[in-house]
């Protein structure tokens, strides 16, 4: 319809230019034929004198000429509307399902390209994913790794230093007499009980009999002459060895150990650590392998049923026993049925802060295990701040023997009992501390003692001794470390 209706205006257009121009044919008086060419005046009713006609007729050619541009220009405007019916007709005559499959086609291939991308987008993303996940797992390992090796290098210059000082130190053959005794020894002097300045920072040196001297097992290890299975007075402290070492500020004291008579399906490298720094310390990190505690990973994490208090706590056939946040009241705590089984308060005892070690960290009740059971630390006002010291009952938590020794617990940094006996050791600050006083239980006489105790990290918040084991574990300022000791002959 559109190309129809341009031809109707184009014929329309030639009318009209046909009323403008008149072309006639005719004979003249001659006979000969001529054709006249009449233009119609636009503007003048009648012709004008001869002058002005030859005006009216170059005006009028010019208007001829202007008429025949414009005749021009609409035939070529009449010729592309004739080009564009023609096209247009043949595309009709091609018929639109023809059209319609080609665009389809083309819109099949678009949506399949498509698709291609946005898969190789997805697969491309992928493997980035894959990448950046085996790129944190293996700064992971790296950092692992970075962690044994240093470790490890702490662990071989302890073991160079103490080799070197048991090589260096060897100890001459000695007779009974006092005049044997080791260089720069001197005589024992005898124990005071009504001084206290005893208890303080003093420590006097005891002679270690001939019999008695240290003896370097092939892994560097010193051990008593008749075995680590006896008892006897401690003699001998090794060098702290560094098992592991805190990663945050909530390690920088607390308690670690090992069950003497561990119950299944504990073992006796199943290790527990406490960290003990915060306002409410109810999580005990469990490690079935010594691997995974040297490593930093726990197989399972207890949460305490109430808040505990101190770093005194222990691990003995099978349970956790514990003094209970800001109360006198130690608490046994059963591992693997994760329940309490007893809680006893103990009459008098001091807490929170009241009889704590010259440390401080509200160590006022300080559990502990040796070779004959289970045992506890503490204060009363009735002993004036001397330790008291009580055999429990593991099972229901009762006192069954109790003593009162003259040692000034606040003067001493901590405490830990071998076969019986009381041992205190004088500060957990200086590297060269001393076991320095011994309460004997099975004669209730007190001694004086000066035995090298070295604290490495300048800050021992707890001390225990591992009766299977016969070592010594304590946390010294983030560091969670081990003693050999040497007991003397019976």
């Amino acid at each position: 319809m559109p190309a129809v209706q341009l031809l109707l205006l184009a014929c329309l257009a030639w009318e009209v230019g046909a009323r403008t121009a008149q072309l006639r044919k005719a004979n003249d008086r001659s006979g000969r034929c001529q054709y006249t060419f009449s233009v119609a005046s636009p503007s003048e009713s009648s012709c004008p004198e001869e002058g002005q006609a030859v005006s009216a007729i170059q005006d009028l050619q010019r208007d001829s000429s202007t008429q025949r541009a414009d005749l021009e220009s609409i035939k070529a405007r009449l010729s592309s509307l004739e080009g564009l019916v023609h096209r247009l007709t043949s595309d009709q005559a091609a018929g639109p399902l023809e059209t319609q499959e080609g665009l389809q086609r083309e819109l099949d291939t678009l949506r399949r390209e498509r698709d291609q991308l946005e898969t190789q987008t997805r697969e491309l993303e992928t493997a980035y994913s894959n990448l950046l996940r085996d790129k944190s797992a293996l700064e992971e390992e790296k950092r692992r790794l970075g962690a044994e090796k240093e470790d490890l290098a702490r662990r071989l210059e302890s073991s160079s230093q103490e080799v070197a000082r048991l090589r260096r130190d060897q100890c001459p053959q000695a007779h009974s007499s006092s005049q044997d005794m080791l260089p720069g020894s001197r005589e024992v002097s005898r124990w005071n009980l009504e001084n206290v300045a005893f208890q303080e920072l003093k420590s006097e040196l005891t002679e270690v009999r001939a019999s008695e001297r240290l003896k370097e097992s092939p892994s560097g290890v010193p051990r008593s002459e008749e075995g680590d299975a006896g008892c006897g007075e401690l003699v001998w402290v090794g060098e702290p060895l560094t098992l592991r070492t805190a990663e945050t500020i909530t390690g920088k004291y607390g308690v670690w150990m090992r069950d003497p008579q561990p119950a299944h399906p504990s073992t006796r490298e199943t290790t527990w650590r406490i960290d003990t720094v915060g306002p409410d310390i109810r999580q005990v990190f469990e490690y079935e392998l010594l691997s995974q505690f040297l490593r930093g990973y726990p197989s399972k994490v207890h949460v305490l049923p109430r808040p505990l208090e101190s770093t005194g706590a222990v691990v003995y056939a099978g349970s956790l026993y514990f003094q209970a946040a800001e109360s006198r009241t130690v608490v046994r705590y059963e591992l693997n049925t994760e329940t309490v089984r007893a809680e006893k308060e103990l009459p008098g005892a001091g807490y929170h802060g009241q009889f704590p070690y010259s440390w401080g960290g509200y160590t006022d009740i300080d559990l502990a295990v040796d070779e004959t059971g289970l045992w506890v630390i503490y204060s009363t006002e009735e002993a004036k701040g001397a330790i008291v010291l009580s055999k429990l009952n593991p099972e229901n938590l009762e006192l069954e023997q109790t003593w009162e020794t003259n040692i000034r617990k606040q003067s001493v940094a901590n405490a830990f009992i071998i076969c019986g006996t009381l041992y205190t050791v004088s500060s957990y600050s200086s590297p060269d501390a001393t076991v320095n006083f011994a309460y004997d239980t099975g004669t209730g006489s007190s001694k004086a003692l000066a035995v090298p105790f070295k604290n490495r990290y300048k800050y021992s918040s707890m001390i225990d001794y591992n009766p299977l084991e016969k070592k010594l574990f304590a946390w010294d300022n983030f560091n969670m470390v081990t003693y050999d000791i040497k007991l003397s002959k019976m």
